[in-house]
């Protein structure tokens, strides 16, 4: 009786989880490296952060106060120690878990939605796992949901994960 060779090659996982500064999205994450990393597979967790587009600045603003190039500056520098705090923050969850997982870290800029979606479908992301901030139907309806949208558009499987307090 010949034995055939068994493929021992692990397939590749690469699952695309969006934080923010709510604890949503850091429960979605610590939910996500408990539920969905196996051993049985390589896996690539990319860490997508979303910046809100920088506003733009004209020599004077609606109360006509004049934008220095120092405050604009301030305001970037800021934006920037905020994705260092958030991603420090992933970073220290995913350093909690298993050894077993490559962190990426993709920093984005513009809509929440458009960036997401465009960058999950660019990097052939096999899941996206999301937080959910549990707002309501009039708050929903307004701001419209990041999560929602994603669902609605990206190629690959979306987990929308709520925090227990929310539910």
């Amino acid at each position: 009786m010949a034995m055939e060779a068994v493929n021992l090659k692990k397939k590749q996982c690469k699952i695309v989880v969006a934080v923010d500064e709510s604890a949503e999205s850091m429960y979605a994450l610590s939910w996500c490296l408990s539920n969905l990393i196996s051993q049985a597979t390589i896996n690539t967790l990319v860490l997508l952060y979303v910046k809100p587009p920088p506003p733009v600045y004209s020599s004077l603003d609606v109360a006509g106060y004049i934008f220095s190039g120092d405050m604009i500056r301030a305001l970037e520098a800021y934006g920037n120690d905020l994705v260092n705090s958030v991603m420090g923050r992933a970073e220290d969850i995913c350093g909690k878990f298993s050894s077993n997982i490559k962190v990426d870290r993709i920093v984005g800029s513009g809509d929440a939605r458009d960036v997401i979606c465009n960058i999950v479908d660019k990097i052939k992301a096999d899941t996206l796992v999301m937080g959910s901030h549990g707002y309501g139907f009039f708050k929903r309806a307004i701001l419209g949901s990041v999560s929602d949208h994603c669902a609605k558009h990206v190629k690959c499987p979306v987990v929308i994960v709520k925090h227990p307090e929310k539910i």
